[in-house]
């Protein structure tokens, strides 16, 4: 799937290749969600095939939920408990040996203070980063622009 990655930029949401491509990975999460926890070896194709990049044997609970899933970067051994979501319009990129607890929202877009702005459909996106050995502990909210440096 061609992917669409924004970094510190202002965009409209209501185009049409945002909605095209958002239609399409909810497609490939309700798959991921309804594989069975016992197929591994399913369950991680589908997350190769959603994320732009995952490295070896990530394990992700479901439920899980992104936007696009191709701006997303998983490194080796990453792991994620129930009800993660992270709203993926900038890259999220998550190093190798990160742990993240059950209700964990990674958040780079985020949508103006002003209403006459947000009426109008602009929002914006910054990156996350997230460096090798982390561990995120539950209902955790990252915001966009923020790193999270190794071994935190």
């Amino acid at each position: 799937m061609k992917c669409v990655i924004l970094l510190k930029l202002s965009y409209l949401i209501i185009q049409i290749k945002f909605y095209e491509q958002l239609l399409k990975t909810k497609e490939l999460i309700l798959h991921y969600n309804q594989l069975p926890p016992s197929d591994s070896k399913g369950r991680e194709k589908a997350l190769k095939d959603l994320f732009g990049y995952c490295g070896v044997r990530p394990v992700v609970n479901s439920p899980f939920c992104c936007d696009f899933g191709c701006n997303i970067s998983a490194g080796d051994y990453f792991f994620a408990n129930f009800y993660l979501t992270i709203l993926d319009e900038a890259k999220v990129s998550i190093g190798n040996h990160v742990y993240i607890g059950p209700n964990v929202s990674l958040y780079t877009a985020c949508h103006p203070t002003d209403p006459v702005e947000r009426r109008n459909g602009i929002e914006w996106a910054c990156p996350i980063t997230i460096g090798n050995d982390v561990w995120i502990g539950g209902s955790v909210t990252v915001l966009p622009g923020v790193t999270i440096g190794h071994g935190s």
